[in-house]
C-alpha cells in the first residue's frame, strides 16, 4: 500500500482552478504534486508560437542535405513531416500538455551559413491555452530528424539552442526574443 501524502498548512490562501498559483508553478497543486492545468474557465483567443533551432554539421554533409543527395533520402522532406507530425502529437510526448486543434503548423530549414541549418516552426490555433510548446516539439523533432538522417555522413552534428522566439495571444500577451541566436 502507498503512503498517503500530507498537506502541509500555511495561512496563504489556496489557489483555486485556472489561477496562476502563487509561486508561478501551474503544473503542480497545493501539495506539490504534478497536474494539468484546468483551462476550462478560460476564454478561447488565437494563439501563435514560434520555435526556432539548429543543426550544425560539416559543410560537405551540408551540401548534401541541401542538394537533397543524401544516402537515407530526401532529408529536408522528412524533418520538415516529422516536425508537423510533432506538434501534432506534443500532448502525447508531454504528459502535462492540453490536447489542442491546430490551425497551421509550418517548418521551414534554411541553410544558415556553410554548415548550419535553421528550423524555424510555427503553430497556431484558437483555444485556451497557448500553442509553445507545440511550435517546440516541431523544431525539436524536426532537428533530431536532421540528426538522424546525417548521423551516417557527419558524427560530429550537434542541436543548439532549440528556443521559443515568439509567442501570442492569451493572458499573458506577445512574447518576442530579443538579442543574437
Amino acid at each position: 500500500m502507498g503512503r498517503k501524502l500530507e498537506s502541509v498548512s500555511t495561512n496563504e490562501p489556496k489557489s483555486q482552478p485556472g489561477d496562476d498559483a502563487r509561486d508561478g508553478l501551474t503544473h503542480v497543486d497545493d501539495c506539490g504534486r504534478a497536474n494539468m492545468v484546468d483551462v476550462g474557465g478560460k476564454a478561447p483567443s488565437q494563439r501563435r508560437a514560434e520555435a526556432e533551432a539548429w543543426v550544425v554539421l560539416d559543410p560537405e554533409t551540408c551540401d548534401l542535405l541541401f542538394a537533397g543527395r543524401l544516402p537515407k533520402g530526401e532529408a529536408l522532406a522528412v524533418a520538415r513531416v516529422a516536425g508537423i507530425q510533432a506538434a501534432k502529437d506534443t500532448a502525447r510526448l508531454i504528459p502535462l500538455c492540453h490536447s489542442l486543434s491546430l490551425s497551421h503548423v509550418s517548418v521551414d530549414l534554411v541553410r544558415d551559413g556553410a554548415d548550419r541549418v535553421h528550423i524555424v516552426a510555427q503553430a497556431s490555433t484558437v483555444a485556451e491555452t497557448g500553442v509553445e510548446m507545440e511550435a517546440m516539439c516541431a523544431a525539436s523533432v524536426a532537428a533530431l530528424t536532421v540528426y538522424d538522417m546525417t548521423k551516417a555522413r557527419c558524427r560530429g552534428a550537434v542541436i543548439v539552442d532549440l528556443r521559443l522566439r515568439h509567442k501570442s495571444g492569451g493572458r499573458s500577451g506577445t512574447f518576442d526574443r530579443e538579442g543574437p541566436r
